[in-house]
């Protein structure tokens, strides 16, 4: 049930910190994974390693702020696959994040283009090949600043910050899974959110941030961050037979950060 074998899958951000884990657990379940984003050269050299341990996968260039590399993209795979059956919305744009009084309107439209209508636009042009083929698949890759709300005392004196843009992007993440799962049932696509606490590797190489890291620990359960293998079973259950009957879900993969 688990298995993902025959299936063409997308991950966007396919070479990132989150990128990584998740294309290698899609491709170790079976899957022809294709790794995007705008670095094909990452993607491609991501995709080697995976290949050299005798798993499939493929790199590919995808601008998700230029709607061309969107239709360029789609139609090439639905050209060399004949298919799309999984798409793991994971890519997120980081740049001009800020908070509400230090923003600007060209800032704000930049990240949105890519967090937002980008993600819309792939989604929009990957669901259609999904309907045509009677079944389909989306996973979006959240967050726990999409469940509730930002914990700013948790930052202490770090100068960190938690993003109005972040916060409000990874709300309305949630809200689109259902809505496309809502709308999308009865043409045999399920949609669902996964959303993660904080991940180690992206938090704890930084400096001078020890402040946030003991606070964060302290305030999670299981007293510690996500690794690497916290989000690999997650994506390949809800991207698989698995979780047939589970559609409109926002899985929580945070430690118990939010069970409080």
């Amino acid at each position: 049930m688990f298995r993902l074998d025959n299936k063409v899958a997308i991950v966007t951000g396919g070479a990132g910190l989150y990128g990584k884990p998740i294309s290698s657990a899609l491709a170790e379940a079976g899957a022809q994974v294709i790794i995007a984003s705008r670095d094909e050269f990452k993607c491609q050299s991501f995709a080697e390693e995976l290949k050299a341990q005798n798993l499939k996968a493929e790199g590919m260039s995808l601008d998700l702020a230029d709607e061309q590399s969107i239709h360029h993209f789609t139609q090439k795979i639905i050209k060399t696959h004949g298919r799309i059956d999984v798409l793991i919305n994971n890519a997120v744009s980081r740049e001009g994040l800020k908070d509400l009084e230090d923003i600007t309107k060209e800032e704000w439209e930049k990240a949105q283009g890519i967090n937002s209508t980008g993600m819309i636009l792939l989604t929009q042009a990957v669901i259609k090949t999904m309907r045509e083929h009677g079944a389909g698949n989306i996973v979006n890759i959240g967050s726990i600043q999409g469940t509730v709300g930002p914990n700013f005392p948790v930052y202490g004196d770090t100068g960190m910050s938690s993003p109005l843009n972040y916060t409000y992007d990874k709300w309305a993440m949630v809200g689109f899974t259902k809505w496309i799962a809502n709308y999308y049932g009865k043409f045999n696509i399920r949609a669902n959110c996964i959303s993660p606490g904080g991940y180690g590797p992206g938090v704890e190489k930084m400096t001078g941030k020890d402040e946030f890291i003991e606070n964060y620990k302290r305030l999670t359960p299981l007293g510690r961050f996500a690794d690497d293998e916290d989000i690999k079973g997650p994506v390949v259950f809800l991207a698989s037979d698995a979780s047939a009957f589970i559609t409109g879900h926002n899985l929580l993969v945070d430690g118990g950060w939010t069970s409080w």
